[in-house]
């Protein structure tokens, strides 16, 4: 049995499909880390008990532990989206992805907004996934285009 080559067409909505199945995997992974583990807890108890109590300054409505969790929450749910969406606008409605830079350009620009977050406060393994999940978007776009 032979393989038949992926067409033209097939390699870069692959790559752009890597790429989102990486952000959206490493948004799922964060938001069970965040509600299903302590990985995100400081190492120090006596930290996390006042911050479980402590108000930040913009309101006494939340704590400093539940706005973190709200936000490492809505950080997962950010790239969870994006994986769908990417991953669905190159398979289920290709011509709209193809046809509008707009809609390349802002999945570069998040990847690479991402990468620079990720260089300046993450740790390693959301670093190489999301420059994994750039190298394979920016592939994409260059076999398209080129």
């Amino acid at each position: 049995m032979t393989e038949l080559p992926l067409s033209a067409l097939q390699l870069p909505a692959l790559l752009v499909s890597a790429s989102a199945a990486i952000v959206g995997l490493l948004g799922a992974l964060h938001l069970w880390l965040t509600f299903r583990s302590a990985s995100f807890a400081p190492r120090d108890a006596e930290l996390e008990a006042r911050m479980k109590v402590v108000s930040p300054r913009i309101t006494r409505q939340t704590t400093l532990w539940r706005a973190g969790l709200g936000f490492h929450a809505s950080h997962s749910l950010g790239a969870m989206l994006f994986g769908l969406v990417y991953a669905q606008l190159v398979w289920a409605e290709p011509a709209p992805f193809w046809q509008l830079p707009l809609l390349q350009a802002l999945g570069l620009v998040y990847l690479l907004a991402m990468g620079v977050l990720a260089r300046l406060f993450w740790f390693r393994v959301p670093q190489q996934g999301l420059l994994l999940a750039l190298l394979f978007y920016v592939s994409a776009l260059w076999l398209h285009w080129a």
